[in-house]
């Protein structure tokens, strides 16, 4: 079983995190207002596909310019 790493907020956490809140306020936004609010959702898994299969994601490279650190660091 995997379990990750839960002593310190690094960035991929962060992301996690930010994908989760967006996903869910979309959803009860869209469950009490309006079921448009259900595009956010799309662009939400749009974003984490990206991710997946090019390595890119916008949120990360903003978080990382606010100074958020990656788990893993790249040897220089």
């Amino acid at each position: 079983m995997y379990i990750a790493q839960t002593d310190k907020w690094y960035l991929e956490r962060i992301v996690w995190l930010i994908a989760g809140v967006f996903t869910l306020s979309s959803v009860i936004l869209a469950w009490v207002h309006s079921p448009y609010w259900l595009i956010l959702t799309v662009f939400v898994g749009i974003n984490l596909i990206i991710f997946a299969l090019t390595g890119f994601c916008l949120m990360a490279n903003i978080l990382y310019k606010l100074g958020a650190k990656p788990r893993l660091q790249k040897n220089q």
